[in-house]
């Protein structure tokens, strides 16, 4: 009795995964620093709380349309670029057809194919302009067709990441009297969370665990500290 062909039934979603992996790391790393630094520097300088947590809840939106806004337009300009290099390879494909072979043959030869074997490559690869075109933008450009939804997605994912991390410090405040003693709490959530997502993101990304945390966590405590200084020394 014949086999049923194989099918695949489910779909390669390893970029978009991948995708939103690095939408939320940008969003929610920088969410969990900046304001943080500006609580931080704020403390230095005011005595209500309620105006850290005014300016830190302003920051946090305004970040958070900033960070949404910039990966919409870099979404955006991966897309316009890979497009206009799709339409400059259908036009060297048209115009000078004999230089886009020899730039197959010659990219066939690189990895190593024989002569006899590039001929028939070059053959079969130029016969459809449509393959053609899609072998000279991975293989010779390394461009991969980017997904028009993306942007959008990217913009949502980031501005969401970041005002969940921009919360995080800014919650210490709205439980203790002073300033100082919101500071104190918010630096011991923060310091934990940088060092609980430095770990995490290092994991995932396959680097040094523990070095990533320790670096997440030193670069929200320098930036923190860095302001409360400032703030201290101008408000003298």
């Amino acid at each position: 009795m014949p086999h049923a062909p194989h099918s695949h039934p489910h779909p390669e979603d390893h970029l978009s995964s991948s995708a939103m992996l690095q939408d939320i790391v940008i969003g929610l790393s920088d969410g969990l620093t900046v304001p943080f630094a500006l609580a931080a520097g704020l403390s230095g300088a005011v005595s209500s709380s309620a105006l850290v947590i005014t300016a830190g809840l302003a920051e946090i939106v305004a970040g958070s349309i900033a960070m949404g806004l910039g990966g919409y337009l870099a979404g955006r300009t991966e897309v316009e670029h890979y497009e206009a290099e799709l339409a400059r390879e259908h036009r060297e494909v048209r115009e000078v057809p004999e230089v886009e072979r020899a730039e197959v043959d010659e990219l066939l030869t690189e990895i190593g194919l024989s002569e006899a074997t590039r001929k028939l490559a070059v053959q079969e690869l130029t016969a459809d302009p449509e393959q053609w075109v899609r072998f000279m933008m991975k293989y010779e450009l390394g461009l991969e067709k980017p997904d028009p939804r993306q942007a959008p997605k990217s913009a949502a994912t980031i501005s969401l990441a970041y005002a969940v991390g921009g919360l995080i410090p800014l919650s210490a405040y709205f439980l203790t009297a002073t300033p100082r003693e919101g500071l104190l709490w918010s630096a011991v959530i923060t310091i934990v969370c940088l060092l609980v997502f430095g770990y995490l993101k290092s994991r995932l990304t396959g680097q040094p665990p523990i070095t990533g945390a320790l670096k997440m966590a030193g670069t929200g405590a320098l930036a923190a500290g860095a302001a409360f200084l400032v703030a201290r020394q101008f408000g003298e």
